[in-house]
């Protein structure tokens, strides 16, 4: 029998919630961590990990039928999703959600413990002021309460302890941290590099910042370049909530594990202006139960945390819990993205590459950076990579027999992709909400979803096809393929915003410790609590405000403020 009285509650299991029950753990509270999918041990129940294609009923590739009727939004993410995988991926036939007529938005989501940090990309890029002052400069959104100065010594010992592999670039956009040593460069990617250079002043590429390790770090073993991470890695080569956060939780003997259960609202008593604890239902069973606790964290993901507070009505909070401000729910955002350009690339045919790196590089941002030089605010960066093609090319080559097997037997052609993340600017209109009369399987409203990207975000997108051609070319590159079109919202799986950072409680949810102001003992440190989305990967910047905003919630319990 599971007891009913912590000293913290962390909802999620995640790359967010998982830090959270590390810190709070190891500051010596006892925390319950809720998580609505079920267990998995590290290791252990990664069963399709060194499965062989022959191995697997579908040679890996899964069942179309199966996923365009129970994964039909997860299963677009081709690069990722597939037989190995699928169950680190939601079923959507059994979690649906809704959006608003007229309007797209694909959610991805991992329902199971370690949520998404099983299947994330990985990269970990720091904030800049450049990235934190941009509302302030512009005017857009709410000024972040917080400078990279706050959050610096946060991402230090972030990195320290999860082990990003990566260099010190010396980029202002992209501020130097704690690495182990890089992933190389590919020769394809170090002749774009060398005219990129020197043909584009002020532009660069540099390898990916990426959560992989190149050497043993704290216990786990070095990546081995396999490239099926998403499978799960039982060497704990890349940072998930089982390899890193979760056995340093445990150690502490102070985390109560609980799964397959949903939390359907957050309880707050009216006497004392404090949340008392969280009401939950069985996601298999429907059994309902209330757990209770001084401090909470909301790590449910961007858009489940923000249904949590919604859910959570009261007569000082008809609304929705801490939305005095009226803006809970408003200015979702995710980074625009688009297939830039791909090309064929020629000049070092001769040159190859042992083994699948895990990472990407990247050319960084480079427009409206020191004085404004585009037609549109904010800016944009590539990520990408120079591959060669293997033998599945043979599935779309011409010929058969021995003359296709030897042609098969070398290496083709290199490949050079660039993909644009851009950032999205917080629009009011782009909302989450909860859906009225449609429910879910727990018998809770569906999230209900409004999303449009802006004409800003359309003119970064072709202002960065026509920069990644022009880039390629000049590196003589054939282009093949090139793109301004968005992918549809929740694409890059970056979804933040909803209970926004602020100074002020009139227009924001949370403080510049990530505490609500309405209620001051309910923490968000997952993607809601986003003002503004940079155009670089956010996951490291949750990591960071997580520790930071527990380091200061500990604080404040120990001398009675919450």
């Amino acid at each position: 029998m599971i007891n009913s009285d912590y000293d913290a509650i962390v909802v999620g299991s995640g790359i967010s919630g998982g830090w959270a029950a590390k810190e709070l753990t190891e500051k010596g509270l006892k925390v319950l961590m809720i998580e609505r999918g079920p267990m998995i041990e590290h290791g252990r129940d990664y069963n399709t990990e060194f499965k062989a294609p022959w191995e697997m009923q579908f040679h890996g590739i899964g069942d179309a039928e199966k996923y365009a009727d129970e994964y039909p939004v997860q299963s677009k993410k081709k690069m990722f999703f597939n037989e190995y995988s699928e169950k680190h991926w939601v079923n959507d036939k059994e979690n649906p959600y809704a959006t608003e007529e007229g309007t797209e938005f694909e959610w991805y989501r991992g329902y199971q413990m370690g949520g998404k940090s099983l299947i994330w990309g990985r990269q970990c890029w720091r904030w800049s002021d450049l990235d934190f002052s941009a509302n302030h400069e512009d005017g857009i959104g709410v000024d972040w309460p917080i400078r990279y100065e706050d959050l610096k010594p946060w991402y230090d010992y972030v990195e320290e302890f999860i082990g990003v592999a990566g260099n010190n670039d010396g980029l202002d956009v992209l501020p130097d941290g704690k690495y182990l040593p890089p992933f190389e460069l590919r020769a394809a990617e170090k002749k774009f590099k060398e005219v990129l250079e020197s043909d584009f002043p002020g532009r660069t590429l540099i390898s990916g910042r990426t959560a992989n390790i190149t050497q043993p770090h704290n216990g786990r073993g070095q990546c081995q370049k396999r490239l099926v991470c998403n499978r799960g890695c039982s060497f704990g080569a890349y940072f998930s909530t089982q390899s890193s956060t979760l056995p340093a939780a445990r150690a502490t003997g102070n985390l109560t594990l609980l799964t397959e259960t949903v939390v359907e609202s957050v309880v707050y008593d009216e006497k004392t202006g404090r949340a008392s604890g969280v009401k939950t239902v069985g996601a298999n069973n429907g059994v309902r139960q209330e757990f209770n606790a001084d401090v909470i964290f909301l790590n449910a993901g961007t858009i489940n945390t923000v249904g949590i507070l919604l859910r959570s009505k009261s007569i000082s909070f008809p609304n929705g819990l801490a939305n005095s401000s009226g803006v809970l729910g408003h200015y979702l955002m995710d980074h625009a993205s688009a297939t830039s350009a791909v090309a064929l690339f020629n000049g070092v045919d001769d040159r190859g590459y042992i083994g699948n790196r895990p990472n990407t590089v990247i050319v960084p941002r480079y427009r409206n950076v020191g004085s404004s030089d585009a037609p549109f605010k904010r800016g944009y960066h590539f990520q990408g990579a120079a591959s060669r093609q293997g033998w599945r090319r043979g599935a779309r080559t011409a010929g058969v027999g021995k003359q296709l097997k030897e042609a098969l037997a070398n290496q083709g052609s290199w490949t050079f992709f660039l993909g644009v993340f851009a950032e999205c600017l917080p629009y009011r209109e782009n909302k989450i909400s909860i859906h009225p009369t449609a429910k879910d399987p727990q018998g809770l409203p569906q999230m209900n979803i409004s999303f449009r990207y802006g004409e800003n975000e359309y003119a970064a997108l072709r202002d960065a096809e026509t920069e990644a051609r022009k880039m390629l070319e000049a590196a003589g590159a054939k282009i093949i393929m090139s793109s301004s079109e968005p992918d549809p919202g929740g694409s890059s799986i970056h979804e933040m915003g909803g209970a926004r950072m602020g100074h002020d409680k009139r227009d924001s949810v949370v403080n510049k410790f990530n505490q609500c102001h309405d209620v001051p003992n309910i923490f968000i440190t997952d993607g809601a609590c986003m003002s503004s989305t940079a155009c670089q990967n956010p996951s490291l910047t949750y990591m960071a405000l997580t520790a930071r905003a527990v380091d200061y919630a500990v604080g404040k319990l120990k001398v009675g403020d919450l």
